[in-house]
């Protein structure tokens, strides 16, 4: 357990940000998806993207999918 949460190297508050981000940002992603307004089946892609490929699928969404909403 020690080995985990001192994985990153600089201890655990670093350790708990990578975290958060990794839990927050797909989860922020995913809410901004599916309250959106999106013409066709763009929404159920953006919403698969960001289930699929959390990571990238939430950077994608907000550099590209917001620009999509109306």
């Amino acid at each position: 357990m020690m080995t985990f949460l001192f994985l990153f190297g600089g201890g655990i508050i670093i350790t708990l940000l990578a975290i958060l981000l990794v839990i927050l940002f797909p989860l922020i992603a995913l809410i901004s998806a599916l309250t959106g307004n999106f013409p066709g089946n763009e929404k159920i892609l953006w919403v698969l993207a960001i289930l699929f490929l959390p990571f990238l699928g939430s950077l994608l969404y907000f550099l590209i999918g917001l620009n999509q909403r109306r």
